[in-house]
C-alpha cells in the first residue's frame, strides 16, 4: 500500500480549514516576499545592463519587454502544470526556471552576447508568473466571501521585496568585483539565489497543496477531471459574461499601468528631474500598487466585485489625467502616479477576485493562467506602443489613450451592474 499524500487531507469530513489556512498563507507570503525581491533587484538594473551588452541605447528597452514576454508566455504551461499536479509543483518549477534565467543574464553579460541575454530575461520573468499565480493559490482555500481579501494578502506581501529590491542593487553589484561579472549583472546573481531560496520553501512547507486540498474538499461531481483542461478553461470564460468582464478587468487595468508608468521617468526627465527625485515618484506608484491591497480586498468582499472595479476605472482615469496635464508640476505627476498604482491594485484585486467567482472549480486554475498571459501580453504590447505614442504624441497623448482604453471597460461593467445584479460567489 502506498504511503499517504501530505499533499490533500486524509478525511475531508474532519479538515479543519482555518488551520489549513493558517498553515498555507504564510508560506504564500514568504514566496510573495521572496520572489519580489529577486524581481525587483534584477529589474532594477536591467535596462543598464542591456544598453552595456548590446552597446545601444535604443535597445535597452528590450530587456524589461523579454522579461513580460516570459511572463506572459510563460503563464499557460505553469498553469497547466498546476492544473494537473497542484500549484507546489507549478510555483518550484517558475522559481526555478527564474533562477536559470537570472544565470543566463549573467552568462550573456560575460559574454557580451546580447540574443543570450534577452533569452536570460524571457527566463526571468518566469518568477513574476509564479508571484502572479500565487495570488490564486492563496483563493484556493478561502472562504467565497473573503476570496478578495485572500488575494489581496498575498498581492500585499509583494510591497517589502518591491520596496527592497531596488536598494539592495547596487551591494549586488558591488558584491561582484573581482569576480569577472559586471557590475549591473550582480543584481541577477542575488536574483537567482533568492529565486532558489523561494522554490525551497514552497517544496518544503506548502503542504497541503491548496489546489489539492481545495479539489478533494469539493462536493462529489463538482471537480471533474475533464473540466481541467486549457479547452475546458476557455470555454469557461466564453459561456460566463462575468469571467469575460475580469479579464478584461484584469488586462485593462495592467496594460493602462504598463504604459504610463513606463514612460513617467522620460516624462520627468525632460521637465528637470533628476534620479533621486524620479525614484521617489516611482517609489511612490509602488507603495500605491501593493501596500493598500487589503484595502481593496475588503472593500472588494463587501461592496462587490463591481463596485472595486467601478472604483479601479476611476482612480486608472484621474491618474491619466493628473499626470498627462501634469507638465512642469512633478508633484502633480507623483500624485498621478500614486493614484495610477491604487488603480492598478483595485483591477487587479478585483478582477482576480471575480474570475475566481465566475468559473467552475476544475477549470480555474486553467482560466488563471489564461488570465495572466492575456494581461501580461497586454500590457507587453501596450508598453511596447507607448514609447511610439510619446514621440508622436507626447506624454500627455499617452495619459490621454490611457483613459481612452478605460472607457470601455467602464461600459462593460455599469451595463454589468445594471442590467444583472450581482450573483453569490461560486464555492
Amino acid at each position: 500500500m502506498s504511503a499517504p499524500s501530505h499533499d490533500v487531507p486524509l478525511a475531508s469530513a474532519s479538515v479543519d480549514l482555518p488551520a489549513l489556512r493558517r498553515r498555507v498563507t504564510p508560506v504564500l507570503i514568504v514566496s510573495q516576499i521572496l520572489g519580489g525581491l529577486g524581481v525587483a533587484t534584477g529589474i532594477a538594473l536591467a535596462a543598464v545592463l542591456a544598453q552595456q551588452v548590446s552597446g545601444s541605447e535604443a535597445l535597452s528597452g528590450l530587456a524589461p519587454t523579454a522579461t513580460v514576454a516570459g511572463t506572459a508566455l510563460l503563464s499557460v504551461p505553469l498553469a497547466a502544470l498546476m492544473t494537473a499536479r497542484g500549484r507546489r509543483p507549478g510555483l518550484v518549477l517558475a522559481y526555478l526556471i527564474g533562477a536559470v534565467g537570472a544565470g543566463v543574464v549573467v552568462l550573456a553579460a560575460v559574454l557580451g552576447n546580447f540574443p543570450l541575454l534577452l533569452l536570460g530575461m524571457a527566463g526571468f520573468g518566469a518568477a513574476s508568473s509564479a508571484n502572479l499565480q500565487a495570488r490564486f493559490a492563496a483563493a484556493d482555500l478561502a472562504e467565497p466571501d473573503r476570496r478578495a481579501r485572500a488575494i489581496s494578502t498575498v498581492v500585499w506581501a509583494t510591497t517589502i521585496g518591491a520596496v527592497l529590491g531596488p536598494n539592495i542593487a547596487a551591494p549586488a553589484g558591488r558584491s561582484v568585483s573581482g569576480l569577472g561579472i559586471p557590475a549591473a549583472a550582480g543584481p541577477f546573481v542575488w536574483a537567482a539565489a533568492v529565486f532558489l531560496l523561494s522554490a525551497l520553501v514552497v517544496a518544503v512547507l506548502l503542504r497541503p497543496d491548496p489546489l489539492l486540498t481545495a479539489r478533494a474538499l469539493a462536493p462529489a461531481g463538482e471537480d471533474a477531471k475533464e473540466g481541467r483542461s486549457l479547452k475546458a478553461g476557455v470555454r469557461a470564460v466564453r459561456e460566463s459574461p462575468r469571467a469575460r468582464l475580469a479579464l478584461v478587468t484584469v488586462a485593462v487595468s495592467h496594460t493602462a499601468m504598463v504604459s504610463i508608468m513606463s514612460m513617467t521617468p522620460l516624462a520627468l526627465s525632460h521637465h528637470g528631474a533628476g534620479i533621486e527625485l524620479i525614484g521617489l515618484v516611482i517609489s511612490g506608484h509602488i507603495a500605491g500598487m501593493y501596500a493598500f491591497s487589503p484595502v481593496m480586498g475588503m472593500l472588494s468582499d463587501r461592496l462587490g466585485r463591481l463596485a472595486v472595479i467601478g472604483l479601479a476605472v476611476g482612480l486608472l482615469a484621474c491618474a491619466a489625467l493628473l499626470a498627462g496635464t501634469a507638465g512642469a508640476s512633478h508633484g502633480r505627476t507623483a500624485a498621478g502616479l500614486f493614484l495610477l498604482g491604487l488603480g492598478w491594485s483595485a483591477g487587479l484585486v478585483s478582477g482576480s477576485a471575480l474570475l475566481t467567482d465566475s468559473v467552475p472549480g476544475p477549470a480555474r486554475a486553467a482560466v488563471q493562467g489564461l488570465s495572466d498571459l492575456t494581461m501580461n501580453a497586454s500590457a507587453g504590447i501596450g508598453g511596447v506602443m507607448a514609447g511610439v505614442i510619446v514621440a508622436k504624441a507626447g506624454y500627455g497623448g499617452l495619459n490621454l489613450i490611457g483613459v481612452c482604453l478605460l472607457l470601455p471597460l467602464a461600459a462593460i461593467a455599469a451595463r454589468r451592474a445594471l442590467t444583472r445584479r450581482e450573483p453569490a460567489v461560486r464555492g
